[in-house]
């Protein structure tokens, strides 16, 4: 009788699982290395602190996006929500500090409204996402030109907004710690709340959720409002950082999330991601950007340089290691089925006097 195949255990299925966002922190370490021979400024204290708070504005976006593809969705319409969440600290703010709450309020509603539109639309109405995102994308950057008009151009924030920006707080940006701050607010709601753990459960297969009686569709739209709102926070931090924001501020935040959620190790068919290797990711795009630009390189070149980088990260992907490692381990456990299995010597003079009766 064959003997019953053991079960995984706990620290073998946390290394499968974790194995899917090793490739971040690996290619972090690479960054710094190459950084440091080929153009040591970009690993600076003066450039480590001037790209902090950009690192931590797309790592806030990338949370928010990261949010969205763990249900099987994905959001092409941040760059107009970033973008309008930023022209409302200019024309809600008017250049006062006392304005500073409204206008960040505002900002924030507005954002969840247009979560708000696009969860209807995907999870009420079952459209498709992608579709859905660009649409309500193009018009809410429509809105944002329109309203651009009603002040002048280059009006900026609030004055304390960009000296809130500007301070440093144990030696960083408080933006970074904002988005530090949310990082560690994913990753407890994740994995130490039933809130959390239903939600990776919609994701990873929303029919079984249904079948048990979880509301799928209304998690998917509270999903596209809550990732609105890190959008509006995102688009207020670079509004600080900028002083100065134009109506398309946001535009260059729509494939650079998305890059960061799959270097991240994120799960594209759901479920499955981290909040601190996505945050990870940010900066390590970031970081990247910034060794371009300290090497000289053009324009075109840097183009040319994150697109194979998105693409290694596909290569790379979460899902492709997950399945990697699994298939090592199978591998390492399946028995030699050449070797012939021998007796022992106990049993040996029973069997052969069997075959001979």
């Amino acid at each position: 009788m064959k003997a019953a195949a053991k079960p995984p255990s706990a620290a073998l299925t946390s290394f499968v699982v974790g194995s899917r966002y090793m490739p971040v922190y690996i290619a972090l370490l690479l960054l710094v290395i190459v950084a440091s021979i080929w153009a040591p400024a970009t690993v600076s204290v003066v450039s480590l602190r001037a790209i902090a708070p950009y690192g931590a504005v797309l790592g806030i976006t990338a949370l928010g996006q990261m949010l969205v593809i763990m249900t099987g969705g994905i959001d092409l319409s941040v760059p107009g929500t970033m973008s309008l969440a930023a022209v409302i600290m200019v024309g809600v703010g008017e250049g006062s500090n006392e304005q500073i709450a409204i206008a960040i309020a505002t900002a924030i509603a507005a954002a969840a409204t247009v979560g708000l539109v696009n969860g209807i639309l995907i999870g009420g109405l079952k459209l498709n996402p992608l579709i859905v995102t660009l649409a309500v994308g193009l018009i809410v950057v429509g809105v944002v030109s329109r309203y651009g008009t009603k002040f002048p151009v280059q009006s900026p924030v609030p004055i304390g907004l960009s000296d809130w920006t500007s301070t440093r707080i144990l030696g960083a940006s408080p933006v970074l710690w904002v988005g530090v701050a949310l990082t560690f607010v994913l990753i407890v709601g994740l994995r130490y709340t039933a809130v959390g753990r239903r939600f990776q459960a919609v994701g990873a297969n929303p029919v079984a959720s249904h079948v048990v009686g979880v509301r799928v569709n209304v998690h998917q739209i509270l999903v596209y409002v809550l990732a609105g709102v890190f959008y509006a926070i995102a688009g207020v931090a670079l509004a600080g950082l900028i002083r100065t924001p134009g109506v398309s501020v946001g535009s260059q935040y729509l494939l650079g999330p998305i890059a960061a959620v799959v270097i991240g190790g994120a799960s594209l068919t759901g479920g499955l991601a981290s909040p601190l290797s996505t945050f990870a990711a940010a900066f390590f795009l970031t970081g990247l950007n910034q060794m371009l630009r300290t090497m000289g390189l053009p324009t075109a070149l840097q183009f040319v340089v994150f697109g194979l980088v998105i693409i290694g990260g596909m290569l790379v992907s979460g899902d492709r290691i997950v399945r990697a490692v699994e298939q090592l381990i199978r591998e390492r456990r399946r028995p030699d089925r050449t070797q012939t299995p021998t007796l022992p010597r106990s049993t040996r003079g029973r069997a052969w006097k069997e075959e001979g009766m």
